[in-house]
C-alpha cells in the first residue's frame, strides 16, 4: 500500500495519531475495524447527554396477507339498534335479519371469521367478538395458514367461500309475524256488553259456541255453517255462558234464572238440566264428567252431570260476591276461582274450603288462567280498578310477578306451543296484548274492537284466536304458531325414545 495514502487514512482519536505503516497486516484489520465502523464512529463521537434520534434507511412497505383485521375491527364503536317491544315481527324485523345475514357474510369473506351457522344472537356475538393475538393493525410478516381464508377449489363455481356458502344455506330464525287486522269477522247481534258473562267458547271439534240473547250458535270452522243450538225464549230466559266439554260433543249452557242445561251437539238434544243455583249462572268449567258452575249467588256447585240426581253435589262457599271466572288446572287437580269480591281462590278436590286464597288484586277477578308449560303457574287479572296481571305459584302459595297493563283486564289465555299469553283488555283501551313469559315484553299489540274485549276463546290447534265485544262483532286473529313449539326433552330415561 502507498505510503502517503496510509497517512492519509490515519486519524485522531484522544489526541494520539496512529501510524499505519509500523503496524503489521495481520493486525491493522482490528485496529481500523473499529475505526471505520459506522456504529463505532458514531458511538464515540455523539456526546453523552445528547438525545438519540432513531433513523430508517428506507420505507417499508408492510405485508397484509394475514393481518389481523378482527382486533382492529372490533375496535370500532358501531351504532347500537335498540329493539323495540312491539311491532318487530314485521318490516323491520326482516330487515334486522337480512342486514344480521349480510354482516355475517361480509365478515366471512373480509375477516376470515368462518361463521357457518346464522343465529342471530349468538352468531353475531361470535362475529364482533375480539381475538386478541395481536394489537397491531399491520404485521410485517405473514401469519399462520391457518388464520388465513380457507383454500377453496379452483374449480368452484361459487364466489364465496365454502364457509359462506354452508351460512347461506344454514336455516334461518323465522320472522315472527303477527297480522294486525283479523282474518275473519262475524257479525254477532245482541252479544251482551256485560264483564261478567261468558257467551264464547271453542270446541276441540273446531265449533265455536256464541250465546246471543236467549239463543246459543254454533258456528263450525271448517264449513263456515251456523246452525242454532237452542232457543229459551219460550221459557222467559237469557243465556249467561256456555262451555264445551273436553270431548267437544257436549256442551254446558248457564242461564240468567240459574239454571245449567246439557245439551248433546250430535244428536241436537237437551239431555238435562241442573238445579242449584238462585241467581244467574255467569261461569262454567268441565273436569271429565264433572261441571262446576259459578253464580250471583256467590257460589260454586260442582256435579257429575251423568247422574246429578244421585251422586251429591259439592258446595264451594268462599266468596262474597257474585263469581265470575272458573278454571281447572292442567292436571284437573285443581280449580281456581275468582269473583267480584276481588278475591281468587285454589280449590282441590277433597275439601270445600278453599286451600289458597290471594288478596292483591283491586278489583274483580274474572281473567284466570293456567300455565301448559310450568306446572302449577296460575296467572289472573283484575278489572279497571287494579288493570294488572299477576302470577303465582300455586305449589308454594307465593306472587311471582305483575305487569301494570293500564287497561281492564277481561280475559288471559297461554299459548299451547310457547310460553306466551294473550290477554284482552276494557276500559279504557280495548286491546289485545300477546306477551313473552317470564319477560313479560310485549309481542303485539292489535286493536279493532269499539268496545271492550269481553269474551276471548281459542281454536284447538292453539294458533288462533277469537275474541267478542259489545260492538256485536267477533274477530279471529292469528297470534301463535306452531313452528313456536318447544322442542321435545329427549331424556335417557324415556324408553319410547329407542326400540331395544
Amino acid at each position: 500500500m502507498d505510503t502517503e495514502f496510509e497517512k492519509r487514512l490515519g486519524k485522531k482519536i484522544s489526541g494520539s495519531t496512529i501510524n499505519y505503516s509500523q503496524i503489521s497486516p495481520q493486525k491493522r484489520c482490528t485496529v481500523m475495524s473499529p475505526v471505520t465502523s459506522p456504529r463505532m464512529l458514531k458511538k464515540q463521537l455523539t456526546p453523552v447527554n445528547s438525545p438519540q434520534k432513531e433513523k430508517y434507511g428506507d420505507r417499508f412497505i408492510p405485508s397484509r396477507a394475514g393481518n389481523n383485521w378482527q382486533t382492529s375491527f372490533s375496535l370500532i364503536q358501531e351504532k347500537t339498534t335498540t329493539t323495540k317491544r312491539v311491532g318487530r315481527d314485521g318490516a323491520e324485523g326482516a330487515k334486522d335479519m337480512s342486514l344480521s345475514m349480510y354482516s355475517c357474510l361480509l365478515k366471512n369473506e373480509v375477516l376470515g371469521t368462518q361463521i357457518e351457522d346464522f343465529k342471530e344472537t349468538s352468531d353475531e356475538r361470535r362475529a364482533f367478538a375480539p381475538i386478541t393475538e395481536d394489537k397491531n393493525l399491520f404485521s410485517f410478516r405473514p401469519k399462520r395458514p391457518s388464520v388465513i381464508n380457507e383454500y377453496s377449489s379452483p374449480y368452484s363455481l361459487s364466489p364465496v367461500s365454502s364457509k359462506s356458502q354452508k351460512l347461506l344455506k344454514s336455516p334461518r330464525k323465522a320472522s315472527r309475524k303477527i297480522s294486525k287486522i283479523p282474518f275473519k269477522v262475524l257479525d254477532a247481534p245482541e252479544l251482551q256488553d256485560d264483564f261478567y258473562l261468558n257467551l264464547v267458547d271453542w270446541s276441540s271439534q273446531n265449533v265455536l259456541s256464541v250465546g246471543l240473547g236467549a239463543c246459543v250458535y254454533l258456528w263450525s270452522a271448517c264449513t263456515s255453517q251456523v246452525t242454532r243450538l237452542c232457543d229459551l225464549t219460550t221459557d222467559n230466559d237469557t243465556v249467561t255462558s256456555v262451555s264445551w266439554a273436553e270431548r267437544g260433543n257436549l256442551v254446558a249452557v248457564g242461564t240468567h234464572r240459574g239454571y245449567v242445561q246439557i245439551w248433546d251437539v250430535t244428536a241436537n238434544k237437551k239431555l238435562n238440566v241442573l238445579e242449584g243455583h238462585s241467581a244467574r249462572v255467569g261461569a262454567l268449567a268441565w273436569n271429565g264428567d264433572m261441571l262446576s258452575s259459578g253464580s250471583r249467588d256467590r257460589l260454586i256447585l260442582q256435579r257429575d252431570i251423568r247422574t246429578p240426581s244421585l251422586a251429591p253435589e259439592r258446595r264451594l262457599a268462599g266468596h262474597r260476591q257474585e263469581v265470575c271466572g272458573l278454571k281447572w288446572s292442567p292436571d284437573n287437580q285443581y280449580l281456581a276461582s275468582g269473583g267480584n269480591d276481588n278475591k281468587l281462590f285454589v280449590w282441590n278436590l277433597s275439601s270445600t274450603s278453599p286451600m289458597q286464597t290471594y288478596t292483591d288484586h283491586l278489583a274483580a277477578v274474572k281473567a284466570i288462567a293456567w300455565s301448559p308449560h310450568h306446572h302449577g303457574l296460575l296467572a289472573s287479572g283484575g278489572g279497571t280498578a287494579d288493570r294488572c296481571i299477576r302470577f303465582w305459584n300455586t305449589l308454594t302459595g307465593q306472587a311471582m310477578q305483575s305487569v301494570d297493563t293500564g287497561s281492564q283486564v277481561c280475559n288471559l289465555a297461554w299459548s299451547k306451543h310457547a310460553s306466551e299469553l294473550v290477554s284482552t283488555h276494557g276500559y279504557s283501551q280495548n286491546q289485545i296484548l300477546v306477551w313473552k313469559y317470564p319477560s313479560l315484553v310485549q309481542v303485539a299489540k292489535l286493536t279493532g274492537h269499539s268496545f271492550r274485549v269481553l269474551y276471548l276463546a281459542m281454536s284447538p290447534d292453539g294458533e288462533a284466536i277469537v275474541t267478542g265485544a259489545g260492538d256485536e262483532t267477533l274477530r279471529f286473529w292469528n297470534v301463535f304458531s306452531k313452528a313456536r313449539s318447544q322442542k321435545e326433552c329427549k331424556s335417557a330415561l324415556n324408553l319410547f325414545t329407542s326400540i331395544r
